[in-house]
C-alpha cells in the first residue's frame, strides 16, 4: 500500500472509502443499511468516533470521521469487521433475500482467496485514508460524498438520498446524528 494512504496523523479527521469485495450491491435493503447505521451510531456512543459526513451507497460507503483517542485504523477495522459479520448473519437470516445463496456464495469465494480470512469476506480490505489537513480540501471530500449519490444517477438532489449526512446539513438527523467539524468555512 502506497504511503499516501495510511492514517499518518492519529488525531486528524479523515475521508475514508470501502467497498464491498467484487463491488456487491449489498446494500440496498434497509436492513443491511440499518445495519451501517446502527454500528456508526454505536461508535459514536462507545469507542470514541466522531463522524462529520457520510453516505452509504449501494457497494461502498465513505465517511469523514476522525478517532478522539487517536485510534483511527484500529475504530475502522472493528466497525467493517463487526458490520461484515452482522450484515452477512442478516443476508443469512433473512427469507426475503433473493440473492442470498449467489450473495454468500461471492463472500466465500472472496474469502478462500484470503489466508486471512476464517470464511467469508464481505469487505475489500483497503480504506484509502485521505487526511482533511486544511477547509479546502474538507470541502472537496465533503462535496464528493454528498454529489455521488447524484452522479451515480440515483437522485437528481443530494438531501433526497436518505442514507447521506447530505440532510443532516439541512438539519435532518433522522438517519444518523453526525459531529460538528468546526473549521467549515
Amino acid at each position: 500500500m502506497s504511503r499516501k494512504y495510511k492514517f499518518h496523523n492519529k488525531s486528524g479527521a479523515y475521508f475514508v472509502s470501502f467497498a464491498t469485495v467484487n463491488w456487491i450491491d449489498v446494500f440496498t435493503r434497509d436492513v443491511y443499511l440499518n445495519i451501517l447505521a446502527d454500528s456508526i451510531d454505536y461508535c459514536r456512543k462507545n469507542k470514541s468516533m466522531e463522524l462529520y459526513a457520510y453516505c452509504f451507497m449501494p457497494s461502498h460507503v465513505h465517511f469523514i470521521f476522525r478517532s478522539s483517542i487517536d485510534q483511527p485504523s484500529e475504530l475502522l477495522r472493528d466497525f467493517k469487521k463487526h458490520t461484515a459479520k452482522k450484515v452477512l448473519n442478516a443476508i443469512i437470516e433473512n427469507p426475503q433475500e433473493s440473492r442470498k445463496e449467489w450473495l454468500l456464495w461471492m463472500f466465500e469465494r472472496a474469502g478462500k482467496k484470503n489466508s486471512n480470512t476464517s470464511k467469508y469476506q464481505f469487505w475489500q480490505h483497503h480504506n484509502k485514508p485521505i487526511e482533511l489537513w486544511s477547509p479546502d480540501v474538507l470541502k472537496q471530500k465533503l462535496d464528493y460524498i454528498h454529489n455521488n449519490p447524484v452522479v451515480s444517477g440515483f437522485v437528481i438532489d443530494q438531501v433526497d438520498w436518505k442514507y447521506s449526512s447530505a440532510r443532516n446539513f439541512q438539519e435532518d438527523h433522522t438517519v444518523l446524528e453526525i459531529d460538528d467539524i468546526g473549521f467549515m468555512g
